[in-house]
Order: C-alpha cells, then sequence, then structure tokens
C-alpha cells in the first residue's frame, strides 16, 4: 500500500501545509528554513450572526411572481440578509480562523520535508542540523480533541498568533475585539473572544524537547482560566499509543485496495486518511472546508454547508469504505434541524408536513441569503434523504428507516408534490426549478423542469417505495403515479434527435462547473445510459458536454466527471481526469484547490486564481476510484467496471454494496479472476462481471448454475459466500 505522504518544504503558505485533523480540530503543519508553522482550525468556531431568517416573505408564489414578472428588486428584497448593510456586523454567518503556533529552530538547522504515515497519522518533519539529518514529529490527538504535541530537539523560540493579527483587519471589520494574551503556569497564548458566540483560545507550552499545543472554547474567559489550571499536558508516547491504536482500528474496517497506478492508489489511500480525519464519528460535521480553516483570512463561503452537491461528496467515500458510524454527525444535525425545516416548507408551499433544507446554511439552519437559486433549490433535501436511505440500504438500520429517515423522505417528498401540477395531457410539471449555480443568481437562473430536480424527485420516489416495502408498509400511490407522469428530465430536440436539457428550452450552452443535467446518471442513477431508450439520448447529451469542454470546471467537478465516465463505462477516461485533477488541482502539501494551480486548463483560475482549499474534491477523487472498482447501477452492483486494459494487477477485499454484501476481486494480468461475496444478511444480489465470459460458481463450496451470464441475480443467505472464478479460455 501507498502509505506515505511526501511534501518538501518550502511550504509557503498555510494552504500548502501538511493536514492533519481528528473531526473537530484541523492542524496544516507548514513553514520555511528554520520557521515551521502549525496552523490550527476547527469546525465549529461559528459567527452565528448575520444570515437570512426564513419568513412568509420567501414563499412559493411571491417567489414565482417576481420571476415571471422579471422584477430583481422584489426578488432582492425577498432574499435580503438580516443584517445588511449594518455597520460592524457580518452580512452571514462564518467559521472564524483561530491561529497558528511560530516554532523557531535553532540558526544550524533547515527544512527539509514533511512525511506523514498515513497509516497511524504520524507526521515526522525532517530538517537539516548542520552536517546531520534529524526529526520531529507532530502529532494530533483524536481522542482529546484539543490536543496537539510536538517532539524536537532543537527548538529555540516558540509563539502563538492569533488570527486575528493574521487577517488584515477582517475580525476588526465585524467587531471583533483583540485577543487577551495571557502568560499562565508557562503556558503562553491568547483568549479570543467573539460577539455572539462562546470565546476561544489557544495555548502552547515547552518543556525540553516536547512542545503541546492545546486549543479551548468554553463560555467565559474565566472559564478557559480556569480549563487552562487544570490541564494537565499530555506526553507525546501517550498521544503516539493511542493515535496508533485509533488508526489501526480505523484502517482495519476499510477495505484494502491494490491498483497498478501510483497516482490512483495514493489518491484512495490519502483520500480515505483526510476523510477519516474531518469526519469521526465522533467529531463535528464536515462542511466545505471540513475543521481546515486557514488563519489568514475569513474561510471561503464561510466554510458553510453547500448541500448542492459539496457536502455530499464530502461523504461519499464512506460507504465503500465501510466507515458508516462517520455519517451520522452530519446525519444528527440535520435531522436536529426538522422544527427549522419544516418552518421552511410552511412558509415556502404552505404545508404542515414537509421539510425544506436550502442550498448553503450554517451549523444552526441559518440560511446565508442572497443567493436566491440555491435557497429555493429543494433537490438539497432530497440528495440528503438519499444519503440517508442509502446508509440504511448498506448496514439494514431498520430502526433508523423507521424512526428517522422514513418521515424526513415523506417530508422531503411533501414540498415537490405542492409544486408540481399536471398539465392538461396528464403528465406532471415543476414549473419553478434551478439547475445548481447555472447562470448564477441572474433572472433568467431558472425554467420548468430542470434536469437536475426532476433527477431528484424520481430518485426520492423510487426510495420511498423501496423504503415502504422494507418497513412492510403500503406505498403511496402518489410515489408510483410521479414516477409514471413527471418526465425523468427535460429533453430538448436537436436536428431529429433528442438531448438531455438543463431545463424546459435550454441545453448546456457553454461549460459549467455543476454537471448537474447529468445527475440524472450519477449519482441519481434515474437513466441508464445502456437502455436502449435512452441510449442515443445520453450519447448526443455527453457529446455536447464534451465539447464545451473543462473552461469553467473547478477542482470537485473534475471527480464529478470521472464518476459519470465511470457509469458510462469509460474507466480509462476517469483515470485520465483524475490524474489532470491531481496534477492540476492539489496543493504542495496535498490539499485540494478550487481553482486550478495552472492557467490554460480552466478559466477559473486563468490570470491569477484563488488559492481557495476545499475537501470536497479530494472525496469525490477517493470515491471515483472506489468507482472503478465496484459501484452500483440501477438496482446491479458492476465488479471491476473501470479497469483499464493496462493495468498488470487490480484487487480489493470486503468492500460493502448495498443489501449487505462484502465483495472482494482480484484481477491479474496472468492469472484467472476472481470474486467473491460475503452476506452479511439474507437478499438478494444482481452482479455484472467485467470482462469475464467463461466462470465457475459456489456457494460456500457447493457449485451452482449462473449459466454464465454477464449479468446474473442470486439470493444469499446470511452468513453464505459466493465465489466466482474465471476459467481459463
Amino acid at each position: 500500500m501507498t502509505m506515505l505522504s511526501i511534501h518538501d518544504f518550502p511550504l509557503e503558505e498555510v494552504y500548502d501545509g501538511t493536514m492533519l485533523g481528528n473531526g473537530s480540530l484541523g492542524v496544516f503543519v507548514w513553514g520555511r528554513d528554520q520557521t515551521l508553522i502549525v496552523t490550527i482550525g476547527s469546525a465549529e468556531t461559528w459567527d452565528h450572526r448575520g444570515g437570512m431568517s426564513w419568513t412568509k416573505k420567501q414563499n412559493y408564489k411571491d417567489i414565482r411572481q417576481a420571476l415571471i414578472d422579471n422584477n430583481p428588486q422584489k426578488l432582492k428584497e425577498i432574499f435580503a440578509t438580516d443584517t445588511e448593510n449594518t455597520p460592524g456586523m457580518p452580512s452571514r454567518p462564518s467559521l472564524i480562523p483561530i491561529g497558528r503556533v511560530e516554532i523557531t529552530l535553532q540558526p544550524s538547522c533547515k527544512l527539509l520535508r514533511t512525511e506523514l504515515n498515513l497509516a497511524n497519522a504520524d507526521l515526522k518533519v525532517i530538517y537539516q542540523n548542520g552536517y546531520n539529518t534529524e526529526e520531529a514529529h507532530v502529532r494530533l490527538d483524536m481522542t482529546q480533541k484539543g490536543e496537539v504535541v510536538v517532539l524536537c530537539d532543537h527548538i529555540e523560540a516558540v509563539k502563538p498568533i492569533p488570527a486575528f493579527d493574521l487577517t488584515n483587519g477582517a475580525l476588526e471589520k465585524i467587531s471583533f475585539k483583540k485577543p487577551q494574551i495571557v502568560q499562565r503556569n508557562q503556558w503562553n497564548g491568547f483568549i479570543q473572544e467573539m460577539p455572539a458566540d462562546d470565546p476561544y483560545a489557544l495555548f502552547a507550552k515547552q518543556k525540553q524537547n516536547q512542545l503541546n499545543i492545546t486549543f479551548i472554547r468554553d463560555k467565559s474567559p474565566d472559564d478557559i482560566i480556569n480549563a487552562l489550571d487544570n490541564k494537565k499536558p499530555l506526553f507525546y508516547d501517550q498521544i503516539r499509543k493511542a493515535n496508533n491504536a485509533w488508526w489501526t482500528s480505523l484502517w482495519n474496517k476499510v477495505p484494502s485496495v491494490k491498483i497498478d497506478s501510483p497516482v490512483l492508489e495514493q489518491i484512495y489511500h490519502e483520500g480515505i486518511f483526510k476523510f477519516a480525519s474531518m469526519t469521526t464519528a465522533d467529531g463535528y460535521p464536515a462542511g466545505l472546508q471540513g475543521p481546515w480553516i486557514e488563519d489568514h483570512a475569513l474561510p471561503p463561503w464561510s466554510g458553510d454547508y453547500h448541500f448542492n452537491i459539496n457536502v455530499q461528496m464530502c461523504y461519499w467515500p464512506a460507504y465503500r469504505s465501510g466507515l458508516f458510524d462517520n455519517l451520522m454527525p452530519l446525519f444528527k444535525m440535520v435531522l436536529g434541524w426538522k422544527p427549522q425545516l419544516a418552518k421552511n416548507a410552511k412558509y415556502f408551499i404552505g404545508i404542515d408536513d414537509g421539510y425544506m433544507l436550502p442550498h448553503a446554511v450554517d451549523d444552526c439552519c441559518t440560511c446565508m441569503g442572497a443567493f436566491w437559486t440555491g435557497t429555493i433549490d429543494h433537490a438539497c433535501t432530497a440528495w440528503i434523504a438519499q444519503m440517508m436511505f442509502d446508509y440504511v440500504r448498506h448496514t439494514g438500520d431498520l430502526d433508523f428507516l423507521k424512526d428517522e429517515v422514513f418521515d424526513f423522505m415523506k417530508g422531503a417528498m411533501k414540498v415537490f408534490q405542492a409544486m408540481l401540477e399536471e398539465k392538461e395531457d396528464g403528465t406532471l410539471s415543476l414549473p419553478v426549478s434551478v439547475s445548481p449555480e447555472y447562470r448564477g443568481a441572474e433572472m433568467n437562473a431558472w425554467g420548468a423542469n430542470a434536469s437536475f430536480q426532476l433527477a431528484a424527485i424520481h430518485r426520492l420516489a423510487i426510495n420511498l417505495v423501496q423504503a415502504a416495502e422494507m418497513l412492510q408498509l403500503e406505498p403511496e400511490q402518489e410515489w408510483i403515479e410521479i414516477q409514471k407522469k413527471l418526465p425523468v428530465a427535460s429533453l430538448e430536440p436537436k436536428q431529429g434527435a433528442s438531448e438531455i436539457a438543463l431545463w424546459d428550452g435550454l441545453l448546456l450552452e457553454h461549460s459549467h462547473r455543476h454537471h448537474s443535467h447529468l445527475a440524472g446518471i450519477c449519482p441519481f442513477d434515474v437513466i441508464d445510459p445502456e437502455d436502449p431508450k435512452w441510449r442515443q439520448i445520453v450519447n448526443l447529451t455527453i457529446r455536447r458536454w464534451i465539447a464545451r469542454g473543462m473552461g469553467e470546471w473547478s477542482g470537485w467537478c473534475m471527480p464529478w466527471a470521472a464518476m459519470i465516465h465511470n457509469r458510462l463505462n469509460n474507466g480509462q477516461m476517469a483515470e485520465v481526469i483524475l490524474e489532470i485533477w491531481r496534477r492540476c488541482f492539489t496543493n504542495p502539501g496535498g490539499g485540494t484547490r478550487h481553482d486550478t494551480a495552472f492557467p490554460g486548463l480552466s478559466l477559473i483560475g486563468f490570470g491569477g486564481g484563488r488559492n481557495l482549499i476545499q475537501l470536497d474534491a479530494m472525496m469525490g477523487a477517493v470515491t471515483a476510484v472506489q468507482d472503478m472498482l465496484l459501484h452500483e447501477r440501477q438496482g446491479t452492483i458492476h465488479v471491476l467496471p473501470g479497469a483499464s486494459k493496462l493495468w498488470r494487477f487490480v484487487s480489493f477485499n470486503n468492500m460493502p454494496a448495498p443489501g449487505g454484501f462484502l465483495i472482494s476481486a482480484k484481477k491479474h494480468i496472468n492469472q484467472p479472476t476472481e470474486i467473491t461475496v460475503k452476506a452479511t444478511r439474507t437478499n438478494k444480489i444482481t452482479l455484472a462481471l467485467h470482462g469475464i465470459n467463461q466462470y465457475q460458481a459456489t456457494v460456500d463450496g457447493q457449485p451452482i448454475q449462473l449459466d454464465n451470464q454477464a449479468t446474473f441475480t442470486t439470493e444469499l443467505q446470511e452468513g453464505q459466500t459466493l465465489r466466482i472464478q474465471q476459467c481459463n479460455s
């Protein structure tokens, strides 16, 4: 396995740093020459002021009329934030940066590189000391969430620096006061009070060759001081032993993967490492940046929760990595918002039994406002409902389905049901719809029957029927009628043939980072590219998509494109896209970029791009790799669908699949391909075998007859193992 991540100094900026995380704190390790910098970020230091309180003003009737009337002023009034144009107040909530600790090494030293062991999160800092090569170690405690320990023999000075002093007045502009500098019991640091939220603090304490860094948050500065007085610094060996055990336990759960591609293997292992680092089962839900909040500026997009793909992408690796518990902080947060989501639905569409989630919110579900197309993008709600149901399909947790998920799914559908209108021909239509961020928030950024939202509705309807069956309930007839009467996508004729449009009357005009009109293919999986009735439509749509090119693609949409190509049985193209992404959309320390690093690939970043770090792209990339090995399509589990003919070998072990199956596969250029399926509960499975023509099949060692079909269905009892072995031709 490729389990070492190496990055050479100088790492000039915070976003270039090597990254550690524990689900609550995010650490960047960076610097140059004799200065080693440890930047601390937190996923929970929210300034909750600003944003938009959803009221009766944000109702579907008035929004629709403003759009029909082409009245931008009315729309602006409807979506105005609560603190708009208020001096000293932010317009929207935001995560707040914490600060850094600068560690100055002795003059004889020079930083050389970091070596991060992905197996146990041991970060070595290799440095030159005269003619000798030395190493320091940085550890972030995975259990006591606020602790970092640095072990180094040549520390000359230590200086904690608050973000207040690094952000060029950005915090002062929104009424933050200068932090209180504290020196107490050999701890040095600062306490930063917040205008409307609990204060936080960062302290450092050096004793001989060990430096302890601690992050504290409490109700008041006095409470922080009290916590500091009672703090017993952890020894490095304590964290090392605890972390080794924590990471060993985690990697034992994760399917092992070997691919004849160093790039893809590195993407997989680094991706799983970062996923586990930002989404621990006892941590904070991950937004755009997870816990990695840079110290020199307010985070881009406030570090918020973007539910029009970004949050979903951050969590995609959970399913096939077997880290299902890591999903629960996100689900618990969203389900905890149900009273607010119900109010949103009531104000928006006038129903009492719906749930409506805007696309951009803080951790209290305060809507960021202003961006009206996102605020009314109800597919966000359906998408989270899909993620919850996929969790149930993988784990078999019927109690969670019964107690929480089914109600949430029904509430999401109720909003759509209230928006749908029946046409004279008996078909259904969604008269006001959007395709995420296409045309921004312009007055023409909407239309009827956006393909993205139609696909979301169909996926939700399909899942609701299946969920009802799992709970032994009668599905509502309206869910079935929606599948019959509502188009799966908006289709537009083009020279005698149809293509998938963004919405009625609008084909893809130009390159765009959201591949949302293709969401019916992936991730909603309601359009089968191999279905004869869809084959030509999909082919023409993909041709247009390719012809428009990467001109406005950002980092996170590259893995999504790779996933789409996987669904088209074009694994080699998926691999190429991931290789380009790795080269063009990652920083020197392994962090993933929004803008391209090099001008010429995309207009996003052309002429001096923003070095904005997001974690969704890395999670999307590891998911695209998983897709090449195993993915579900239209209820069928495809095994090795993206395995390149150029690979000499590929294997994976115990990768979870929907229905409670653990699937392993091994393919080698000189050996027959082998596939095993272990059933963790009794269920039927439909398998599609790629690259196998003749095979033998056994269940628990007993031969079974499958007629050598490339796609077949069989039922396995709990505990049984299906083994498929390719026959030599």
